[in-house]
């Protein structure tokens, strides 16, 4: 089910390759939301490399956490599980343009205008 929500997000949002301290994320779990990233740091307790990930949830109200994951689980390579629940996080782009435009959504009926998911704002 998370492959089909991370498919159609990528056709909505401009993604980047890698994630840095101050990059804005997309979360997509039991509810999709967005963290500012606050920290990236080497897990040094464990013998393969995983990264302590400093996020500040945007949620009402604001959270901070910080979930030890490897460079293909917060870079968006993989989905993973924390707790049982699948889970996806991958930086957003908001300098390489801007979120990509729907097409047109078939009308419903006869005589139904045509209707946009999304519309970029200039």
């Amino acid at each position: 089910m998370i492959e089909k929500i991370v498919t159609d997000l990528k056709n909505i949002f401009v993604f980047k390759e890698s994630t840095q301290v101050g990059d804005i994320v997309l979360i997509v779990a039991e509810k999709i939301m967005y963290a500012l990233v606050t920290g990236i740091e080497r897990d040094y307790a464990k013998k393969e490399e995983w990264w302590l990930v400093s996020l500040q949830l945007l949620t009402i109200p604001p959270q901070k956490t910080v979930w030890t994951l490897r460079t293909p689980q917060f870079t968006g390579q993989e989905i993973f599980t924390m707790g049982g629940e699948e889970r996806f996080i991958k930086a957003i782009d908001f300098g390489r343009g801007e979120v990509a435009e729907k097409k047109a959504i078939e009308p419903a009926g006869p005589g139904k205008k045509k209707g946009f998911f999304l519309k970029v704002i200039k």
